[in-house]
């Protein structure tokens, strides 16, 4: 019996739990959908409320004072006011993306001391005015891109001591203040792009010491100042991508930097900035592409000691002369496909021991001698799936290089070496001012490059400059020829293959201006009369030269009389007045007889003098 009453007190009980809790948990579900507001989803498991693309007007009512993460994304909210928001304390994150926001009042988030995430990307801002962000300490990411803001105004940022990335791209910026970027001491990213700022004030970036990722793009910014990022300490990725106008970086422009990734793509570079890269001995990714550099140069990333990845996708490149990537031990990957390159010496990648992988694809390769290396190499580098083509020669046209046997390579790899057309040595006279031509073409495989050597022994190439240059086609044009252009050019055409030489002799004759010289001595300006008949022309070109014989022997023989005569006086002067002497001679002469009257004898006669010999 007792057994039986405990059984069905126990059920009872039972009974009663499983209502009570039944009641709890309708209550609670009851108290959730009351709490949500219409039309918005929510999740009290993590205190969310999502109102994505309701249409709302204003933010809506229900809300629970205890939700954290609050998404009113693509509605239609035109302000934000002091109040709006205030009465959820404990908001983590707030999406306010792509409304139509114009105005945000100052105060409008400072009861959200929690706030970590603020999005604001897609609005209509103008202009955000001091105190908006205020109270604000542990703010970590904020979005303003999208929006048509003009100006960053002083402070603007001072209270977020604690945020960590800023994007502020897509605006109509026109000018960032210098101060506008105070108080973010602990930002690691930022954000610029597709602004109208015409320059990036080294002042304004010298309040972000803690700045780990710098990324500007698309902007219309023509040139970088000196030591532009000088205070940026702990940057460590810098980008720089679609500035068209920008077309130099000058060597002080990234001092101070201890980079390890830097990105300078489509821009108007069109060589390679070496000087920029002389202090950056911690980078290890470099990315060029996308600009117009047609030739790296030797030496050109030498300072790169610690470069593990080059990209230079897409430059127009066609040139990569010798020892271009020397310096570079430790590069591992090098990527230059889509250029022009016909060939990739080895010499170029001399130093170069650790590469690993090598994108050479899309380039209109000429497999022959100089690509030789590079073939018998294939296994121990990678194309990354990307195997190089052959473009030429056409036999071989389309071949991939991983295609080749080993025992086939010295048929197809080969070079024919230089011959020069019309091997006759060339002679020619020219007149000092004069231009003349020596040309020099030349059949091989690869096509030769061709060269000149004057007869000071100086290398005249297709990238000099001054009077000697050398034309397409290989032909040498000295412009003004004078004395000294004078001897024996040497034409070497050179190739993979070999060489060859041919020899070309200028002797420049001096032309005298007699006109000028004629006016010179007389004092008097001759004008000829260019339609005057030839032999009248010859008549006086001829009485020129017998004044000017005449003249100058007059004048000759006048200079030398008057010499030996003062000579003698100065002789004369001195004997008198130092009298007689051991050594001396005596000069006896008479004076010449005149017709008339014997003269008296105190007047005629032998005289003597003496003279002291010297």
């Amino acid at each position: 019996m007792t057994d039986c009453v405990s059984k069905i007190m126990f059920h009872t009980m039972s009974m009663c739990w499983q209502q009570v809790l039944g009641l709890t948990l309708m209550a609670l579900i009851t108290r959730c959908t009351v709490s949500c507001p219409p039309r918005c989803d929510c999740a009290p498991h993590i205190r969310s409320v999502l109102c994505h693309r309701k249409r709302l007007t204003a933010i809506p009512e229900g809300i629970p004072i205890e939700t954290k993460v609050l998404d009113l994304s693509k509605n239609r909210l035109r302000c934000i006011g002091p109040g709006d928001l205030a009465t959820f304390p404990l908001l983590e994150e707030v999406d306010l993306s792509e409304n139509i926001i114009t105005n945000l009042e100052p105060g409008a988030f400072s009861n959200l001391l929690n706030l970590r995430s603020l999005l604001l990307r897609g609005n209509q801002l103008k202009l955000i005015p001091a105190g908006v962000f205020s109270r604000l300490a542990n703010l970590t990411r904020l979005d303003l891109s999208e929006n048509k803001i003009v100006i960053l105004l002083d402070l603007m940022f001072q209270d977020l001591r604690n945020l960590k990335q800023l994007e502020v791209g897509d605006n109509d910026l026109v000018y960032i203040s210098q101060r506008a970027f105070s108080g973010l001491l602990g930002l690691d990213q930022l954000t610029i792009e597709k602004c109208n700022l015409t320059s990036i004030s080294g002042e304004s970036l010298s309040y972000l010491q803690n700045l780990a990722t710098l990324r500007l793009r698309h902007l219309a910014i023509s040139f970088l100042e000196e030591q532009n990022f000088r205070k940026l300490y702990n940057l460590k990725e810098l980008e720089i991508d679609s500035w068209p106008l920008l077309e130099t970086i000058t060597p002080t422009t990234l001092y101070g930097l201890n980079l390890t990734y830097l990105s300078i793509t489509s821009t108007n570079l069109s060589s390679v900035p070496s000087g920029a890269f002389r202090n950056l001995v911690y980078l290890q990714m470099l990315n060029l592409s996308y600009n117009p550099i047609t030739t790296i140069e030797s030496g050109s990333f030498r300072d790169l000691i610690r470069l593990q990845h080059l990209y230079m996708v897409n430059t127009l490149l066609s040139t990569i002369q010798p020892h271009a990537f020397l310096g570079l031990r430790q590069l591992r990957v090098l990527n230059i496909s889509n250029n022009l390159l016909v060939t990739l010496e080895e010499s170029a990648l001399q130093t170069v021991g650790n590469l690993v992988v090598l994108r050479l694809d899309n380039n209109p390769l000429s497999c022959d001698c100089r690509l030789l290396w590079l073939v018998q190499k294939k296994i121990a580098l990678s194309f990354d799936d990307n195997q190089p083509v052959c473009a030429s020669p056409a036999d071989i046209q389309g071949s991939r290089l991983q295609d080749f046997e080993d025992t086939a390579l010295q048929d197809y790899f080969t070079c024919q070496k230089p011959k020069i057309r019309d091997r006759k040595p060339q002679r020619v006279t020219a007149g000092e001012g004069q231009t003349v031509y020596f040309t020099c073409r030349a059949d091989g495989e690869p096509a030769p490059v061709i060269m000149w050597v004057s007869p000071q022994r100086r290398m005249i190439t297709s990238r000099s400059s001054g009077r000697a240059t050398i034309l397409p086609g290989g032909t040498l044009e000295i412009r003004f020829v004078q004395v000294h252009d004078s001897g024996t050019h040497i034409c070497i055409a050179s190739n993979a293959g070999g060489n060859d030489t041919s020899f070309a002799v200028l002797t420049v004759k001096v032309q005298r201006s007699e006109g000028a010289l004629f006016a010179n001595m007389t004092g008097a300006l001759l004008e000829f009369n260019e339609t005057a008949f030839n032999d009248t022309q010859v008549f006086l070109k001829f009485t020129l030269d017998l004044k000017t014989i005449l003249v100058s022997t007059a004048m000759g023989c006048i200079t030398f009389m008057g010499v030996v005569l003062f000579c003698f006086l100065i002789l004369f002067v001195w004997s008198r007045g130092r009298g007689h002497h051991k050594n001396n001679f005596s000069v006896e002469y008479s004076f010449r007889k005149v017709d008339g009257p014997t003269m008296s004898s105190g007047q005629g006669g032998a005289r003597k003098f003496n003279m002291k010999m010297i």
